[in-house]
């Protein structure tokens, strides 16, 4: 399936009630509004085709970009591609839900997630944590460095509420993550929920949101769901 025939498919699929969504969530113009569920028998028939997904990525179009994540090879990226591929994701559902996503099955993502979240950038040092919540959820636990991710608990727990506002949602959840999916730092990980206590998101135009790690690890703790693993990360 060539890259015009690809474009035609999305845009049929694409529903007025989503794009809206999409756009009150920060996507712009050009976007179809395809719900992600709508791309599976595409990418059903391509399967992984990272050339094709080099040029849906560049279109700029949010749900060409978006299905450049799910036919992407990430072991075939290099950290010059994740870097062009983060420069182009404007906000955080590409930021977070793309680049991340694809980056968490690459062998390059604890090193190129490290320096993002280093980097001082809003989306950048949210698609690291972000990156970390999808290895962390999906990954065996001695695949990590105990005393690395103890060190970032701490990182988060100082910073978290004067970090910009998307960081705080990809820190809030990554203390989560390690709470429910990292078992040798799920205490650490509830004490520091604990100390960080309610953060609040602010959002352009919308309400402001009330994050809570403490009570959402205790809801999966009541669920028996403690060392939850997701068996794929991308869709």
């Amino acid at each position: 399936m060539d890259f015009e025939t690809v474009m035609q498919e999305l845009e049929a699929l694409g529903k007025e009630r989503s794009k809206k969504m999409y756009i009150s969530n920060g996507a712009h113009e050009p976007v179809f509004g395809v719900a992600t569920g709508a791309m599976k028998p595409i990418a059903k028939k391509i399967k992984i085709n990272q050339p094709l997904a080099e040029v849906l990525y560049a279109t700029g179009n949010y749900d060409a970009m978006y299905f450049a994540g799910i036919i992407a090879d990430p072991k075939a990226m290099t950290e010059t591609d994740f870097e062009r591929w983060m420069d182009g994701a404007y906000f955080y559902m590409l930021s977070d839900y793309v680049v991340a996503v694809t980056l968490s099955e690459s062998p390059l993502a604890q090193d190129i997630a490290d320096k993002w979240i280093a980097s001082g950038d809003e989306l950048k040092m949210s698609a690291g944590y972000s990156c970390y919540c999808w290895l962390l959820g999906n990954r065996k636990d001695h695949e990590f460095s105990e005393s690395k991710i103890s060190d970032m608990l701490d990182h988060v727990k100082k910073t978290i509420h004067e970090s910009p506002e998307r960081t705080k949602s990809a820190m809030n959840n990554f203390v989560y993550t390690v709470g429910v999916s990292y078992l040798p730092m799920h205490e650490k990980a509830v004490k520091t929920a604990e100390e960080i206590g309610i953060v609040e998101v602010k959002r352009d135009e919308k309400k402001s949101s009330l994050l809570n790690a403490y009570e959402s690890i205790q809801k999966e703790v009541d669920r028996n769901r403690l060392g939850f693993k997701r068996k794929y990360v991308r869709c």
